[in-house]
């Protein structure tokens, strides 16, 4: 009898240990969302947020070809709120499903509200075990964020998979860009002597024919997302942007260059030289000069030929030699120029506080509270070396031997 009252005991603890599922949820019953949007509140809300929701049905052959049903990919919803959790159980109020974030790739920031400040976007989205903080995020320059998130884009069936891969593509090809998750963004704003950077997104066209399906139905879309520059950001606010060359030097100086092409004139002849840099290393120290701190940066970088376009002997080493040196004074004014105009913002986003922080504890001590204005009058010394390792697949030009 012991035994039995001993196996009913047990039966008792074990049963509840063995039931799952407990908090399973039907996809039937789910609205996933793919990219959130959030602008500064047009009404008596402090913010107005758009969520794009995709529509299964009509994405259900792949994201990349025909079938599946004939409506958009994806609807968007707007909801209002003093902040983002309020903001998104109002939503369920249009959305006819549990909203639900784990698929979430995208969270875009209208810029009037980056110009404002975006530290009160942030904590919701940190805390929700739901949201993934690798999701990234960027500004809509000159644009509300519901501008972009309503667009309808080709060649991806979801529209957010065309801002997660055109970061990911300019990031490796262009050096203009660069992905910023929510982790990155968090790290930024709350680290002693750095600040970050998100990238920014243009909208090229006519939105309201963006969210039709013209826009996607033809070859030339009358719409067209476009990344443009860096946000350099402030006390989690938009100190101003950072464009085109401005943009690579403090790509090549943050040590994040992954790949982009410099083109040079010779021989009279506009671009008639391009190489393609496509590894890089970026080292900084800082050293003290009169009790002040100067940044000492040495960039080094591999590069390839990518077109020859005029008279140039890819085979004659002072050809090279001289090649190199076009391609070191070229990323050293990139750099350089990048430097003066974050300096201009006051915003140290390249880490030199950091490095303070970590090799004079007690100096920073000291110029902590003010090193926005010591990073604006900061020294510096920028050195670069190239080193040439490709031609392509051929040496000389193809045209070399018809002028023989």
């Amino acid at each position: 009898m012991n035994r039995m009252y001993r196996a009913l005991l047990l039966l008792v603890f074990v049963i509840p240990l063995l039931g799952g599922c407990w908090n399973q949820r039907e996809l039937t019953d789910l609205a996933f969302v793919m990219a959130i949007g959030i602008d500064k509140g047009t009404g008596n809300e402090k913010f107005d947020v758009t969520f794009q929701v995709v529509v299964p049905a009509n994405v259900s052959s792949g994201q990349n070809g025909g079938g599946g049903g004939q409506g958009p990919p994806v609807v968007v919803y707007k909801s209002t709120g003093n902040n983002i959790t309020a903001a998104s159980r109002k939503a369920t109020k249009k959305i006819p499903r549990e909203i639900y974030y784990s698929h979430t790739s995208i969270v875009i920031i209208g810029e009037e509200l980056a110009r404002e400040g975006i530290m009160d976007v942030l904590d919701g989205f940190d805390r929700d075990p739901e949201f993934r903080t690798t999701t990234a995020v960027i500004v809509a320059k000159e644009r509300k964020a519901e501008d972009l998130i309503s667009i309808l884009t080709n060649l991806d069936k979801l529209p957010m998979n065309r801002f997660t891969k055109t970061l990911e593509a300019t990031e490796a090809m262009l050096g203009e860009n660069i992905k910023v998750t929510i982790d990155d963004l968090l790290e930024g704003v709350t680290s002693s002597g750095k600040e970050p950077v998100l990238s920014g997104f243009i909208l090229e066209g006519s939105p309201e024919k963006g969210t039709s399906p013209q826009n996607i139905n033809t070859t030339k879309p009358p719409a067209m997302i476009t990344a443009d520059g860096l946000a350099v950001m402030k006390d989690g606010k938009l100190a101003g942007w950072l464009t085109h060359n401005h943009v690579r030097g403090a790509v090549w100086l943050m040590n994040k260059m992954k790949g982009t092409d410099i083109d040079f004139n010779y021989n009279g002849k506009k671009d008639a030289i391009s190489t393609t840099p496509y590894l890089s290393d970026t080292d900084i120290k800082i050293t003290y000069k009169n009790g002040k701190p100067f940044a000492n940066i040495k960039i080094e970088t591999v590069f390839k030929l990518s077109e020859i376009n005029t008279e140039f002997d890819n085979e004659n080493p002072k050809k090279i030699d001289e090649l190199e040196k076009l391609a070191s004074a070229q990323i050293k004014k990139e750099v350089e120029d990048a430097i003066k105009q974050v300096q201009g913002y006051k915003a140290d986003i390249f880490g030199f506080g950091e490095r303070v922080h970590r090799s004079n504890p007690k100096l920073w001590k000291k110029i902590k509270a003010d090193w926005n204005n010591q990073f604006a009058s900061m020294d510096y010394h920028v050195e670069v070396n190239t080193f040439y390792r490709e031609s392509g697949l051929r040496g000389k030009p193809f045209w070399t031997n018809l002028k023989k």
